[in-house]
């Protein structure tokens, strides 16, 4: 019996912190699909009307570890045609050049609520090569253009 337990134990303290760390990885899905929604959204929105759409960070406050509700209809992102399904554990935002011939989509999170915030961006550059600034925390300069990724806040915070 003793032997049982000590083998359950030493299988719990294996196998708990890769099921977290599993969790977190499958919460941070959540960014890549959803930015890369608001990425069709935009270039259709471009396509039909000229020019990319700026949009407020929804929602307004980073997520912690708790999923928060995404309140599309009041927002930007209605008019972009977006809405997750359900509650998020991001806030985007969507940030377009002056001109309107580029942008960037953002989001962050602190899914483990460790005060640590990662950021997942997507950028596409104007007419002149430049790249707008993220709405949510995103540095773009540390992203590849029009691919979506991770990037690293200004501040120095690390990314998941």
């Amino acid at each position: 019996m003793v032997i049982a337990a000590l083998i359950v134990g030493i299988l719990a303290t294996i196998a708990i912190p890769h099921f977290l760390a599993y969790q977190l990885r499958s919460k941070s899905a959540e960014a890549k699909t959803n930015l890369a929604a608001i990425r069709v959204a935009e270039q259709a929105h471009f396509t039909e009307f000229g020019a990319y759409l700026t949009i407020a960070p929804e929602p307004v406050a980073i997520p912690g570890a708790q999923a928060a509700t995404f309140e599309s209809l009041d927002s930007g992102f209605a008019e972009l045609g977006f809405a997750p399904e359900g509650s998020v554990y991001f806030s985007y935002g969507v940030l377009a050049s002056d001109d309107g011939s580029g942008y960037s989509a953002d989001a962050g999170a602190d899914i483990d609520a460790d005060g640590v915030v990662q950021f997942w961006g997507y950028t596409r550059p104007d007419g002149s090569g430049a790249l707008p600034a993220g709405q949510v925390g995103c540095d773009v300069t540390a992203l590849a253009p029009m691919v979506v990724g991770p990037c690293h806040p200004s501040a120095g915070r690390s990314v998941f």
